[in-house]
């Protein structure tokens, strides 16, 4: 991957709360001079454990052989819905890029109070390891993980894809397209923001 090419795309995900019961998350394929080209959407359940396969299947619906990068925002969605970007960068050999925007303590004793005896889970929150905080063109700090490039590319293409602020476009439309798409199914919910872990 050329991260200066200027037709760099980047699958920016991000969700939003719907129910009880599941979350919905938008892709949005954006390219490096910000036009939107592509979108597709899945749902996940809150609580549960497939937020991985999720993001495999958004990706497979959209059968671009053109994107270059996933960058999804937060790896703990849906309500303790942990995230496996290495598995992602397996299953569809994209890059992966998780974006936060706060610092944190981290999730370990969230999860045992909600989950208790749940080994897999916690184990699934220790594989993702420490979070890597870059400075932004806008004055900004983001904190990453990133999967299958270097922390130097990796934060060369969020400056690349961050208008303003600590939001990468990408995910910042992607949030924008699911809190719409729920808005209009008429099933907002609020849950706890875990993107920052």
């Amino acid at each position: 991957m050329h991260v200066a090419k200027s037709g760099l795309r980047v699958l920016g995900i991000a969700e939003s709360y719907s129910g009880r019961d599941r979350s919905t998350l938008a892709g949005i394929v954006m390219r490096k001079d910000l036009r939107i080209d592509g979108a597709a959407f899945a749902r996940v359940t809150v609580g549960g454990s497939d937020a991985t396969d999720a993001i495999i299947r958004i990706v497979a619906d959209l059968a671009r052989r053109d994107l270059n990068l996933l960058m999804i925002s937060g790896s703990v969605i849906a309500w303790y819905n942990i995230i496996d970007p290495a598995a992602v960068l397996d299953a569809t050999g994209l890059p992966v890029i998780i974006t936060t925007y706060e610092a944190s303590e981290g999730l370990l004793d969230d999860i045992r109070r909600h989950f208790p005896g749940d080994t897999a889970r916690l184990a699934a929150y220790r594989r993702l390891g420490d979070r890597i905080p870059v400075g932004l063109h806008s004055g900004y700090t983001l904190f990453i993980r990133p999967y299958g490039l270097s922390l130097e590319d990796a934060t060369r293409i969020c400056n690349d894809f961050t208008h303003e602020g600590k939001v990468p476009e990408p995910v910042r439309v992607a949030r924008l397209v699911a809190r719409g798409l729920v808005r209009s199914s008429g099933c907002a919910g609020s849950a706890p923001d875990d993107h920052d872990r």
